[in-house]
């Protein structure tokens, strides 16, 4: 005779609607916890048939354990389920304990006039007697008062500062750990850091959930503080080298797109990774596969590194909607999308179909998984579609819809190891001699004086000499100010990264306005300037990270077109919108003209060049 099934159903009138609830609710990491669920103690993954014939790999099942009460609980995790923000689900199944089985469902619903009712259910499959007894009273009496308690804490959370608004708690530091934070804190501000933001971080770190302290994001930190991004990356790589955080990288998975490794230098990153959640190899490049986080140096306060829940939605936030779907099973689901673009995929098979989201879309769309390739190109849809998943194969098929723009709120090595504060703060950090990454898109900037051998006839070494390191001086501020960074420099010439192209350009022609209107008394000189952007990759030369490929090569060669009077720029910058918009305001006082040029070793290839300068240079 089965086991009889006990059926919970709980129902919160909250006042928080559900986009504003759906971040605290379907954390079920920081949700597990808050409801007095045991930290987990184990997570494993277990072996899959990874196919044949080409066949995509299938991720492995998750195997996770627990304590609780003395007894060692153990059990097999299917995929959480969920349509974003409205509903999400799991079910759990038990290799021993009390409990076979568990079912949760969260459902999220709109209320007329604002608002959500959330629903909450546990389905909960005893195991022998012991389950029959103690499921009632764990879940029914002493779980149920928590959940309560937890969300109606979300409610009154739900659209505040996420660090304000309960993720601060009470103090945590004994007397002589608060001492060491102040003469910290008192050195980060001789730094010259913002004494505002230099607070807010010291109250984080004395005050902040440990949850949110293992993996401290600056660009999340900015937007909760509402404060400049890069200010407050700054201000986390200032701390580093005060002593109050410490700073790792993480190596994200394409896939699921969380961390499948975490390194504390650059010369640890390999190219090549695996993630054990989605088992996929992928290759690492710097723009979006390596993000820097950071946490309280452990002298100040030691966080313990826990997990709750290892599958909820906010795990991958990217996902719109999971559904696991039955062989020969069609599911139809209804949702609201934001405009851009998605992907429709399924694991253990190959590719996808990709998706835009814009008006006049279709209001329905039929995705099957087959033995046959997904359909090739881009297929529109409305913001309010009706989509079907459809599974012909013979196993189970996850299904996913998945925006394919990756979160803004992650600072990426591309753009940490372009900045100017990076490489004074970090000069030893650099990849394994001979290792090789891509970093993606970067914008590289090149520059040299015009006429420096005549400088020195005239003038004389040591004057020249000085002058010389004065201009560094003025384009190292420029390229700092605008968040670049000097790769290196080869006798009066400078090489420079910017991860977009915008600022490269600023920071060169007010670079080039000092120098020829230098301080009274100063003489006047010209730099010439050039610049592309593009793909290139980061390896280690003479101990400091530097860039290589094609595209660095191109940017080399505008340098020398440039009359010292302009700054020429290729057709990657020209067209960037960025460029565009600055080049067309009229109050910046720019023109451009076209450039017809051959460029030294790529004499097959035409390029599109400009040269750009102010009216006033042009007039003269």
């Amino acid at each position: 005779m089965g086991q009889k099934e006990f059926h919970y159903r709980w129902e919160y009138e909250l006042s928080a609607s559900p986009a504003a609830l759906w971040p605290a609710v379907a954390d079920t990491n920081r949700f597990n916890r808050d409801a007095g669920v045991p930290a987990l103690k184990a997570v494993a993954f277990a072996e899959t048939d990874d196919g044949g014939g080409g066949a995509a790999k299938r991720p492995k099942a998750r195997r996770l354990s627990l304590s609780k009460l003395g007894l060692n609980v153990e059990w097999e995790e299917e995929p959480f389920e969920w349509v974003r923000p409205h509903r999400f689900g799991v079910v759990r199944r038990y290799r021993g304990g009390p409990v076979a089985e568990m079912r949760v469902a969260a459902e999220l619903h709109e209320r007329e006039g604002g608002g959500t009712r959330l629903v909450y259910e546990v389905w909960a499959t005893p195991r022998g007697a012991l389950g029959r007894a103690a499921i009632p009273l764990q879940i029914g009496r002493i779980s149920a008062r928590r959940f309560a308690d937890t969300f109606r804490r979300y409610d009154e959370q739900a659209g505040r500062d996420s660090l304000d608004s309960g993720l601060l708690t009470v103090a945590h530091l004994d007397m002589g750990e608060r001492a060491l934070l102040a003469s910290l804190e008192h050195k980060l501000l001789e730094t010259g850091a913002d004494a505002g933001l230099v607070g807010r971080l010291v109250e984080t770190i004395e005050r902040g959930d440990e949850l949110t302290l293992t993996r401290l994001r600056p660009y999340v930190l900015a937007d909760c503080w509402r404060a400049p991004r890069r200010e407050v990356l700054q201000l986390c790589l200032l701390a580093t080298r005060a002593g109050l955080l410490d700073l790792r990288w993480e190596l994200l998975c394409p896939l699921c797109r969380g961390a499948s490794r975490s390194v504390p230098t650059l010369a640890e990153i390999r190219s090549g990774q695996h993630c054990e959640s989605c088992n996929v190899d992928f290759v690492v490049n710097f723009d979006r596969s390596v993000e820097v986080v950071f946490r309280p140096n452990a002298s100040l306060r030691r966080v313990a590194e826990r997990e709750f829940c290892v599958g909820g939605p906010q795990v991958t936030p990217h996902i719109v909607a999971q559904q696991l779907v039955a062989p020969g099973e069609r599911r139809t689901l209804s949702t609201r999308l934001e405009e851009g673009r998605y992907r429709v995929r399924a694991h253990g098979t190959q590719g996808g179909v990709l998706l835009l989201v814009a008006p006049r879309g279709e209001n329905a769309a039929v995705f099957r998984a087959d033995e046959e390739p997904w359909p090739s190109g881009e297929f529109r849809l409305s913001a309010t579609p009706e989509l079907v998943f459809e599974n012909a194969t013979a196993e189970k098929q996850l299904f996913i819809l998945e925006r394919t723009a990756w979160n803004d709120q992650a600072a990426t090595a591309a753009e940490v190891t372009a900045l100017q504060l990076f490489r004074d703060l970090f000069a030893t950090e650099a990849l394994r001699p001979g290792d090789r990454i891509s970093v993606g898109q970067m914008t590289i900037l090149f520059t040299d004086l015009r006429d420096s051998t005549r400088l020195y006839r005239e003038i004389g070494d040591a004057v020249a000499f000085g002058a010389v390191m004065n201009h560094f001086d003025v384009l190292r501020e420029a390229i700092a100010h605008e968040g670049g960074s000097i790769v290196k420099t080869l006798g009066d010439a400078v090489m420079a990264v910017f991860p977009r192209p915008a600022p490269a350009l600023r920071a060169v022609l007010s670079s080039q306005r000092r120098l020829a209107s230098p301080l009274a008394g100063a003489r006047p000189l010209a730099l010439k300037a050039g610049i592309h952007n593009g793909a290139c990759i980061a390896v280690t030369l003479n101990g400091r990270l530097d860039y290589f490929g094609s595209n660095v090569n191109i940017a080399a060669r505008l340098e020398p077109l440039s009359t010292g009077r302009d700054c020429v720029i290729s057709s990657d910058v020209r067209r960037d919108p960025e460029v565009e918009e600055l080049l067309a305001d009229p109050a910046q006082g720019f023109t451009t003209e076209p450039l017809e040029a051959r460029l030294k070793g790529f004499d097959e290839e035409a390029f599109e060049l400009w040269r750009v300068m102010s009216k006033q240079e042009e007039a003269e």
